[in-house]
């Protein structure tokens, strides 16, 4: 029997349970799942075929399927979701974490969603669509409302034993929350000061009135870099007034730093981060082709650049067996920088005070590298067809075409997000034009200046 384990399924124990799945299930498969935690069982149902989930989602305990969804993608989590009626849907959820519930509604229609709140009591519906009031990428939308919430004016024992009488407390519970009678907030209170205090110190001596709050409206990016940097565990979340609203634990912050992290590797391909490993041919094929088909259009306009000066090709056949190399070098040294670019505007260290020195660094790389290589691949190019002039042509074109990829790959991410356009999707295509259409036309301009 495998055992419960804390970090995600061997390769090995994936293939003995494909092998299990693609035969005959015996019973004790149902125990394997059910020694395995929600993190592992997801991770399973991710790395499974269509058919196979399915048969693996039926062996999951009742009970665990909550939190199971709560681990999935979005794709994968949408699959099984759309194969509920409203009644499991409803059984899913009342267990589930406010923030967690709201992750699975606003997945939903807005018929189901309402149908969902409905069965809910009074109280729970409230909290619930307080959160779904917020955008998902805000602090709002994370945000969870269970909080332990104090008044400054009790004493630690009497905290402790308000504490007792719960017969369980949110988690992670670093801190309880110090508000006033109109619930705006105060400050905070470690768990490690109320247990280690003296019993009759009033809380509003051990507070920490530094404690940073965080507005309901911060985009949930932030929020993680106020995380990292803070290593915070939680974080209270107030509104415009400083009333608490709620909290934002550590777990949430995590799963926004691995879907940002996965937005930036599948937008550089075209495809979204939530992409299904496993999904359908037609599905998978469909969303693919709107890239290619954009890709094909930027090739055909450096196509169309070429054809330019198919006379000047025609004369000299080496240009033609040269050119490629002009358009790589800018391709790569222009996705260094836009990669570089992304990963600090992701992190939040660009702005308009170090915009023009970050340009004018690049210039400079460019510069420095176009020289260097410019000089490699001109030698080279004598050696190969014994031609000065053609040395000569492509060592300027490779200055031009890498000063130019750089600072390309420097402006695109900065004007794309100024258009409200995601750089991480957009950058990489349009930056591959410019690089083959200005090293195309700089190689073979120069060519047919040099040759006529």
């Amino acid at each position: 029997m495998l055992q419960q384990q804390s970090l995600a399924l061997s390769e090995d124990q994936l293939e003995i349970l494909d092998k299990v799945l693609s035969g005959n299930i015996p019973d004790h498969t149902r125990q394997m799942l059910g020694n395995l935690s929600a993190a592992d069982i997801a991770h399973l149902l991710e790395s499974s075929p269509p058919r196979q989930r399915s048969i693996l989602w039926k062996l999951i305990p009742v009970e665990d399927e909550g939190d199971v969804l709560n681990e999935l993608g979005e794709e994968v989590r949408q699959f099984f979701i759309n194969q509920m009626n409203v009644a499991e849907l409803i059984d899913i959820l009342e267990d589930q974490d406010i923030d967690d519930m709201v992750d699975i509604l606003q997945q939903l229609p807005t018929r189901i969603t309402r149908q969902v709140l409905n069965s809910m009591d009074q109280q729970n519906r409230h909290r619930v669509e307080e959160v779904l009031a917020y955008p998902e990428d805000t602090a709002g939308g994370l945000m969870n409302t269970d909080t332990i919430t104090m008044r400054g004016d009790i004493d630690v024992d009497v905290a402790l034993r308000y504490l007792r009488r719960h017969e369980s407390l949110p988690e992670p519970l670093d801190k309880v929350l110090i508000v006033d009678r109109r619930d705006f907030l105060m400050g905070s209170v470690s768990i490690a000061n109320l247990l280690t205090a003296d019993p009759d110190d009033l809380l509003s001596s051990l507070m920490d009135e530094s404690d940073q709050a965080i507005p309901v409206d911060m985009e949930e990016t932030h929020v993680a870099q106020m995380f990292e940097r803070e290593d915070l565990i939680s974080a209270p979340v107030v509104d415009e007034n400083g009333r608490l609203l709620g909290r934002i634990t550590v777990d949430d912050v995590v799963d926004v730093i691995r879907e940002e992290a996965e937005h930036s590797i599948m937008s550089m391909a075209g495809l979204d981060e939530d992409e299904d490993t496993f999904a359908p041919v037609i599905k998978t094929s469909r969303r693919r082709a709107l890239w290619l088909g954009i890709n094909l259009i930027t090739a055909f306009i450096a196509s169309g650049v070429i054809g330019l000066f198919q006379d000047t090709i025609d004369k000299v056949v080496a240009l033609a067996v040269l050119m490629p190399i002009v358009a790589s070098m800018g391709g790569i040294a222009g996705s260094q920088t836009l990669t570089l670019i992304i990963r600090a505007m992701a992190l939040g260290q660009i702005g308009k005070s170090n915009t023009s020195w970050l340009l004018s660094r690049e210039f400079m790389v460019g510069l420095l590298n176009g020289g260097i290589w410019a000089v490699v691949v001109a030698g080279a190019s004598m050696l190969w067809f014994n031609d000065p002039t053609i040395a000569l042509i492509i060592g300027l074109a490779m200055v031009i075409n890498l000063l130019i990829a750089v600072l390309a790959g420097a402006m695109l991410p900065l004007f794309l997000k100024s258009m409200d356009i995601d750089p991480a999707l957009a950058g990489s295509v349009i930056l591959t034009t410019i690089t083959d259409v200005v090293g195309f036309f700089a190689f073979l301009g120069l060519a047919s200046i040099f040759y006529a």
